[in-house]
């Protein structure tokens, strides 16, 4: 088994968790979703979450592949600086990666859109380079 995500990642995001972060980094979209729309549902569920990361974690590594592009830079990247597409760039999406820098991320939908797939799309970028 791989260490394709961080506890500690997962930590940091989890102090902003009432609004889902977590849940998107360790590739739960749907109940990261919920968490947005619900603060955490009512931060209860942010509360028992810290105490869920590590075996989120742990299904993270087991779900997704470790390679080239690492998870921990990417989510990193869009979180800081994802408006400007430098999440993009770094998994070699360049014509994307300019569109959002002038759209500012595709008037914020392609972000959401990232939130949901990004663990796919850094999955994808490492197993393209074993085909």
């Amino acid at each position: 088994m791989t260490n394709t995500h961080s506890k500690a990642i997962g930590y940091i995001l989890w102090i902003f968790g009432f609004m889902g972060a977590h849940r998107f980094y360790y590739g739960r979209p749907i109940s990261g979703t919920l968490y947005f729309f619900t603060l955490g549902f009512f931060l209860i569920g942010w509360i028992v979450d810290l105490f869920l990361i590590p075996g989120m974690d742990r299904q993270a590594d087991q779900r997704f592949s470790s390679g080239e592009k690492d998870y921990n830079v990417t989510w990193i990247l869009m979180t800081f600086l994802g408006i400007f597409g430098v999440h993009r760039l770094y998994l070699g999406k360049w014509i994307t990666a300019i569109l959002w820098f002038f759209t500012g991320g595709l008037f914020l939908l392609g972000y959401l859109y990232d939130y949901w797939t990004l663990n796919d799309q850094i999955d994808e970028a490492n197993r393209s380079r074993y085909r």
